[in-house]
């Protein structure tokens, strides 16, 4: 079942619980010069040709079970027909459902641009073991394949721990929600109208035109 927005409100909820520490992740973005300095962190993260024709926004959450098919099944066949051949571009943007999924987006943000997306492909192709096995703790097992995306432990702590990122992240999410009225994850704003749903390459080709 995808995740309904009862649910997403009440999760967004639990997790606005924002204080005025603000910590930056070492080596990723330079001191701010002004107070209201926007967060390099927050740009956009994707692949393609920033001059494509089609810009398309998925809006996923880490510990989404469509989303995980989608990027395993689907995504691949985006990348190479539609990606690749400078028809669209793909933009990402985190969709927190909980504290884990949150801790996820926090880490995925605070990695060099280049690595975000392998990274976001990695975790929900494991999604399975870290998000829902039962015998292991979620966030330790964040901690291990932000390493092996070249994360320190002491930059994951701090990065885990950054209430300023945690209020971009979820601002963020919040004004998607309010905008373009997102109910379940995935969701794909394209041309300014959202679509929503796990679905098959051609129904998604469908969508961009191609």
């Amino acid at each position: 079942m995808q995740t309904t927005r009862r649910q997403m409100l009440a999760a967004t909820g639990a997790l606005i619980a924002i204080s005025a520490a603000y910590v930056l992740a070492p080596g990723l973005m330079a001191q701010a010069a002004a107070a209201d300095a926007p967060d390099p962190r927050m740009a956009d993260r994707g692949e393609g040709s920033p001059g494509a024709k089609t810009v398309v926004e998925e809006w996923f959450s880490f510990t989404c079970p469509h989303c995980a098919r989608f990027s395993a099944d689907v995504y691949p066949q985006i990348s190479a027909r539609l990606i690749e051949t400078g028809k669209i571009r793909y933009v990402f943007h985190e969709f927190p459902r909980d504290q884990v999924d949150l801790m996820a987006a926090m880490v995925a943000r605070s990695l060099p641009p280049s690595r975000y997306v392998p990274f976001v492909e990695q975790l929900l192709a494991t999604q399975a073991h870290w998000a829902f096995d039962s015998s292991v703790d979620p966030k330790e097992e964040l901690a291990k394949e932000a390493a092996l995306a070249g994360m320190s432990r002491e930059m994951f702590d701090q990065v885990t721990s950054d209430e300023a990122l945690k209020a971009e992240i979820l601002g963020a999410q919040a004004a998607a929600e309010k905008q373009y009225n997102i109910e379940s994850t995935p969701t794909f704003i394209i041309n300014g109208k959202a679509h929503a749903g796990e679905v098959d390459f051609a129904t998604f080709a469908g969508w961009v035109g191609a």
